[in-house]
């Protein structure tokens, strides 16, 4: 009864509302009515509710007509929001799409590429901006170089592939790059992640026409008989390939290097960055360092092309073979031409011990007198009946990762702590002839002897054998170039200043005193000293943080003065430097064991008189001048034995240690911190 009261209440109140809208003539005048008429009626007592409840039967609420609503307005059109969406969505899709596209079609090489200008233009503003006495941004000189070493450490390690190839080269050369970053790139020699087995797979079939591992290389994954071996997981990885132990049907062990899938795709890429980087550089800091740039990637691309590495490999054979005084000592392993393509190479699978292992080379030998290390002189490496039950039952157990290849370390004894019993004197012998002989007798130089790329073996004599893996780059001198850089270091050992300006004039550089430095990779001591006599003068009286930005400033047109003449520079000796420096380094890791400068001013000598290419009469001066050179290199013999001797009594290092201390104090003066460490991790 109440809701018919209320009801009848609101239909009377229906004919005020056709009132008001008619004087007013608009709907809002109408629902503020309707509130005040509902907030009334609940202010209503119930006595007058009830007075007012059976006046009149119940009638419903009519809609308003069309005419009271007034005219219709527009709908509020966004069209600048609905064009910027549109714009956003069609660049959500094209990016998409280029993203896919990049990611299949050229294994993120776009993206890569951008992530390096990126990079590379943040860290140039960063130095344009902040490499004064006093930075802009604030800290000092050390934290840019640091930050900057960072970014770019992470960009190489992000990138990968050739990227790596191009940080371990900046690492080898980091002695002329600041503290910073010669610390942060010493970790650049790490293993590379290896890819998984069906993505190189891949690259085995489509280098032999669609076949199988299986049918080109005659293995079994099951332990079939009568058929070979191979482990699907990789036993090294590197920035641009990884190697697979196998063993084949007719009992040869063969380390089988695959290259990564993504590398092919990639390098273009790579490449067309990195130039472009350098271009910018070079224009940017005024320093002639595009120039080097074509000889740089012409290596890094043959250093993708395994079939080169194999006539590299070949070559090395074939020279180490002929020499005399090194067949017998160097082994280079055999390649098989059968089985080796642009991105498949084959070899000889080397058993032996790295060279950064000092423990297990210098200790003493248990395997048995008259004995030497498995696979000396490529003989062929037993496989038991025992090791077959052993890698079938492998197989069955851990598919994918498997381990086949039996342990052959019985020389080290039941504890595991013998090794080969060899004297690191020895083995560094061995090492300096090698490179010496690459860089002035053959002019064919493998450009990458780090720790990781030399096995040693023992002989069953008790003598060392050098075992010398991964001939991808190599550097060939010419023949005058060859004679030239070999009577360069014999007139560094001379003091024959006349020599060496004639020389570096004719090589384009300005600086013969750095230069020479830089070659012997210690102070040379025969020149004027013009160079650094000016570089003193001008630092004089200067504050800390002054001297510091000054001599990195000069350093800067040091490098300038030995690129001045962009094409007479050899180019090679950029990588032939890169050899020399390395073996500085195996050298002071082993203690420093041989006068490697003496030994390498020996070869420099003795090769301009067993040059072929020079006339008869030539080549006898330079016998006779080479009997009077080695009285000379006696007196580096006294250097040696006396810092030998304090290296025996405790109170200090070897020579190489020496030479590193006077080094470093001559290159601050040049505003270089020398760090030489370079085999950290």
């Amino acid at each position: 009864m109440f809701r018919n009261g209320v009801a009848k209440l609101y239909s009377r109140q229906a004919v005020s509302w056709q009132r008001l809208e008619a004087r007013n003539g608009t709907h809002a005048t109408r629902s503020s009515a309707l509130v005040r008429l509902s907030s009334r009626a609940r202010r209503l007592p119930l006595s007058q509710n009830r007075s007012i409840q059976t006046h009149t039967s119940f009638e419903p609420l009519r809609p308003p007509s069309p005419s009271s609503l007034g005219k219709p307005k527009a709908a509020r059109e966004f069209k600048r929001s609905r064009k910027w969406g549109r714009r956003l969505l069609i660049f959500s899709v094209v990016t998409g799409v280029v993203y896919e596209i990049d990611k299949y079609a050229f294994a993120q090489g776009i993206g890569r590429s951008l992530l390096t200008f990126g990079t590379g233009l943040f860290v140039a503003l960063d130095y344009k901006l902040n490499f004064r006495a006093e930075p802009i941004t604030g800290g000092t000189i050390e934290d840019l170089h640091r930050r900057s070493a960072e970014r770019l450490f992470e960009l190489l390690r992000a990138n990968g592939g050739l990227y790596l190839k191009i940080g371990q080269a900046i690492a080898m050369q980091s002695a002329v790059l600041p503290p910073e970053f010669q610390k942060m790139f010493a970790r650049m020699f790490d293993d590379a992640p290896q890819d998984e087995w069906k993505a190189v797979e891949k690259v085995i079939r489509k280098d032999f026409g669609g076949k199988s591992v299986e049918e080109v290389f005659g293995v079994s994954f099951t332990g079939e008989e009568g058929k070979g071996l191979m482990e699907r997981r990789a036993r090294a990885s590197a920035s641009v390939a990884q190697v697979h132990w196998a063993r084949l049907p007719d009992g040869r062990e063969v380390a089988i290097k695959l290259q990564k899938p993504e590398i092919a795709k990639q390098v273009g890429w790579d490449l067309w960055a990195f130039k472009v980087v350098m271009r910018i550089y070079t224009w940017w800091f005024d320093l002639p360092l595009y120039s080097l740039v074509p000889f740089i990637t012409e290596r890094l691309m043959l250093e993708t092309d395994f079939e080169s590495e194999a006539r590299n490999s070949e070559m090395m054979r074939q020279l180490v073979n002929s020499e005399p005084s090194l067949k017998g000592r160097v082994y280079i392993p055999k390649v098989y031409s059968e089985f080796t393509t642009r991105r498949v190479l084959v070899t000889e699978w080397i058993e032996g011990v790295r060279l950064w292992d000092k423990a297990a080379t210098g200790g003493r030998w248990l395997g048995g007198s008259g004995a030497g290390s498995p696979g000396v002189h490529g003989a062929q490496l037993q496989f038991s009946p025992a090791d077959w039950e052993a890698a079938r039952r492998e197989l069955r157990v851990n598919p994918y990762k498997e381990k086949l290849k039996p342990d052959r370390e019985t020389w080290k004894g039941r504890n595991g702590k013998g090794g080969l019993g060899l004297s690191s004197k020895e083995v560094m012998t061995t090492m300096v002839d090698l490179f010496s002989a690459q860089i002035f007798k053959w002019g064919v130089v493998h450009c990458d002897p780090h720790p990781g790329n030399i096995f040693i073996r023992r002989l069953p004599s008790g003598k060392a054998e050098l075992v010398l893996i991964d001939h991808g780059l190599y550097v060939y001198m010419s023949p005058k170039f060859r004679h030239q850089y070999a009577l360069f270091w014999k007139s560094l050992l001379t003091f024959d200043n006349k020599t060496i300006a004639d020389i570096t004039k004719e090589w384009g550089i300005k600086a013969p005193d750095l230069f020479a430095s830089a070659t012997l990779m210690r102070p040379y001591e025969g020149g004027d000293g013009t160079t650094k006599g000016h570089i003193m003068k001008e630092l004089k009286g200067k504050t800390p943080a002054e001297r510091h930005y000054e001599a990195q400033q000069r350093m800067k047109q040091g490098i300038r003065e030995i690129l001045s003449d962009e094409e007479k520079w050899p180019q090679e000796l950029i990588f032939i430097g890169r050899n020399m420096r390395i073996v500085q380094g195996n050298n002071q890791f082993m203690g420093s064991p041989v006068n490697r400068v003496k030994m390498m001013g020996n070869w420099a000598s003795r090769s301009l008189f067993q040059d072929t290419n020079l006339p008869w009469r030539e080549r006898m001066t330079n016998a006779w001048r080479h009997l009077l050179f080695k009285t000379v290199l006696f007196a580096t013999d006294i250097a040696f034995y006396t810092f030998k001797i304090r290296q025996w009594l405790g109170w200090g290092g070897g020579m190489e240690d020496e030479v590193e201390a006077r080094m470093k104090s001559m290159a601050k003066d040049f505003g270089v911190e020398l760090q030489h460490e370079v085999f950290e991790g």
